[in-house]
């Protein structure tokens, strides 16, 4: 079995779109600081890298499945240029109501990919900047780790959960897996 990194989209990797706003194309991804470098360390120390991400704005047609996949595997080709693996990238293309299996805090998309990938869950980590990331990777049995930093603004959807609090917390991606591999003790290949 593998043991995974459970990325969210955006305020993780990309910086997040205001509230109520979507990032509906590649000019509108702005990659954080960091992100490709963890990206890469997570890649070193034998994580797989797994993205799961709810995106609404497939559900308010504000952009096509197709247009979300082909800015997904942009992204991809960016990080991989750079030396950096995503493996799989999952994504709940439906609204809040009525709730589905695989929008977050839901575990469906970690539960996929665990399937997909074969995934060790207790011995993998979710990487989120919202509570329902939290929550999410708690359900499947995962570590977690939240981002809090300036960049990163909670969400309407966020603030009435009374979650678990998260193993670790970071300001950025990047200070999130430095404090993963010292936790883990885990030896960086070069």
């Amino acid at each position: 079995m593998s043991r995974a990194a459970f990325l969210d989209r955006d305020g993780v990797i990309n910086r997040k779109a205001e509230e109520g706003q979507y990032i509906t194309r590649w000019e509108e991804l702005e990659i954080l600081p960091g992100a490709v470098e963890a990206t890469a360390l997570l890649n070193r120390a034998g994580f797989l890298v797994i993205v799961v991400s709810n995106q609404r704005c497939v559900a308010k047609q504000l952009v096509k499945a197709a247009e979300v996949e082909a800015l997904h595997e942009r992204m991809c080709d960016l990080f991989a240029e750079h030396g950096a693996d995503i493996n799989g990238v999952y994504y709940c293309p439906h609204e809040e109501n009525p709730p589905c299996l695989c929008r977050k805090p839901a575990p469906g998309m970690l539960l996929e990919a665990a399937r997909s990938w074969d995934i060790d869950l207790p011995h993998s980590w979710m990487i989120g900047d919202s509570e329902t990331d939290i929550e999410a990777g708690k359900r499947v049995g995962c570590r977690t780790a939240r981002l809090i930093g300036s960049a990163v603004t909670p969400s309407r959807e966020h603030t009435n959960r009374k979650a678990a609090p998260p193993d670790i917390t970071a300001g950025s991606l990047l200070d999130a897996v430095g404090q993963i591999l010292d936790l883990e003790q885990l030896q960086i290949r070069k």
